[in-house]
């Protein structure tokens, strides 16, 4: 429940507004593969209550190529987050709940690994998540699916590639021109079901209405660019599937060896809140 100075807010009896998106989704198996290996998911929360409680989720993965069952990989991924997401308790940090969900996730899929076969098998899939609650943004991931954020057509990018070829050029081990023609830019570094264990990265951020976030796979963003993915997604009055229809077509256009799968997030309002002793109060 929220509060404000003068004691508990009931659902429906505030004059602020209410956290408010759209969102739209595509995944295309693109021009060479013969199945598509990604997932999309999300959590819509039913009512005022939950929208404050609990807020959205979007949550999109990458089955990791060349190893067995990525589809697999990737549903399981998808379906952890949004599950958890679901059922987590009213109220819980977006930022460790995140964290928590994604560790979760990656079990599962490590489980269902050893589970598939006499012996386990390697199954393995990205994951990138968004969460946005009240006027707060957190994004969580691993692999080299990412989130970008679009404010007025300026763009940015709120993930770190998990890739070998982008740990060598953080450390300094190479140039950005090695690692832009690397044959290994697309090995993980990190991905779930590797490993029973996880490092997660979190990032939490302001969000705005009009803000626009765009959650997106390698086969998209290895062919699109930052500014373009703004040029298509930004604006109040770009209809979400159509946009999410250019950059798919655009990113099929150009390469199309890989799945593609995009979710767009358009931000319509948001619910100002601070915070005191522990509890949310909305800022009227």
């Amino acid at each position: 429940m929220l509060f404000d100075a003068e004691g508990p807010v009931e659902p429906g009896t505030h004059k602020a507004l209410l956290l408010d998106v759209e969102y739209a989704h595509l995944s295309d198996k693109g021009k060479l593969r013969d199945g598509n290996e990604d997932s999309v998911g999300q959590y819509v929360p039913a009512g005022s209550a939950r929208v404050s409680s609990h807020g959205y989720l979007f949550a999109l993965a990458d089955g990791v190529g060349g190893q067995a069952r990525g589809e697999v990989a990737s549903r399981t991924a998808v379906t952890s987050m949004v599950g958890g997401f679901a059922n987590a308790p009213d109220g819980e940090p977006l930022a460790p709940l995140l964290a928590r969900l994604v560790r979760e996730a990656n079990q599962h899929v490590y489980e269902a690994g050893r589970a598939a076969a006499p012996g386990g098998i390697n199954m393995a899939t990205t994951l990138v998540a968004l969460a946005l609650r009240h006027d707060r943004a957190v994004v969580a991931h691993a692999g080299d699916s990412r989130c970008y954020h679009v404010r007025q057509h300026d763009v940015a990018l709120l993930t770190r590639d998990h890739t070998w070829v982008n740990d060598q050029l953080k450390l300094g081990l190479i140039s950005a021109r090695e690692a832009a023609h690397s044959e290994k830019r697309h090995i993980l570094s990190r991905s779930l079901g590797a490993d029973l264990f996880l490092n997660v990265d979190t990032s939490e951020h302001q969000m705005l209405a009009g803000d626009v976030f765009v959650l997106c796979c390698d086969g998209l963003h290895g062919s699109v660019s930052a500014s373009e993915i703004a040029a298509v997604t930004g604006g109040e009055r770009r209809d979400l599937h159509s946009a999410a229809r250019i950059l798919v077509a655009l990113a099929n256009e150009r390469d199309g060896s890989d799945n593609i799968s995009v979710q767009i997030v358009r931000v319509k309002s948001v619910e100002r809140v601070g915070m005191y002793r522990g509890r949310p109060y909305r800022l009227r």
